[in-house]
């Protein structure tokens, strides 16, 4: 009579090879979870500019976060919001990553300038955001 089961190195083969599947698969998740998490750092920017051009409007020039009444930080959390300069004609405001999403290198910094009526969006693994043309347009998602 044949027992029944796996024996121990067909077990540790399986083992290895479901190691070696997770390694790989691995980092692309994060990679996806960084890029879906950076949706959040894009919505609040574009409602840091809504409230902006609100504020001018009645103001005749752009404000701090503070003036403006809204949050230091993205709605989920995974962004700190700076505005790091202001006057009658231009703006820059900055979304710094922040917890597990610091991890995300390449785009930990996405800053958005306003001047006149040129916007212009940039990102960076720190405040230099000097990401090329083509990641800057991957962390921006367009």
């Amino acid at each position: 009579m044949r027992q029944q089961g796996f024996t121990l190195i067909e077990m540790l083969i399986a083992t290895s090879v479901a190691g070696i599947l997770s390694s790989v698969a691995y980092p692309s998740f994060q990679g996806s979870l960084h890029k879906a998490r950076r949706s959040d750092a894009l919505v609040a920017l574009v409602q840091v500019q809504a409230a902006q051009e609100r504020w001018r409007f009645n103001h005749r020039s752009y404000a701090s976060l503070g003036e403006l009444g809204a949050r230091t930080t993205s709605a989920a959390g995974h962004y700190t919001l700076e505005v790091l300069s202001a006057d009658e004609d231009r703006y820059e405001v900055v979304a710094r990553a922040t917890g597990t999403q610091a991890r995300d290198s390449a785009c930990r910094t996405l800053k958005m300038t306003l001047d006149g009526v040129t916007v212009t969006r940039s990102s960076g693994p720190d405040d230099l955001v000097s990401n090329p043309t083509d990641t800057n347009r991957r962390c921006w998602g367009f």
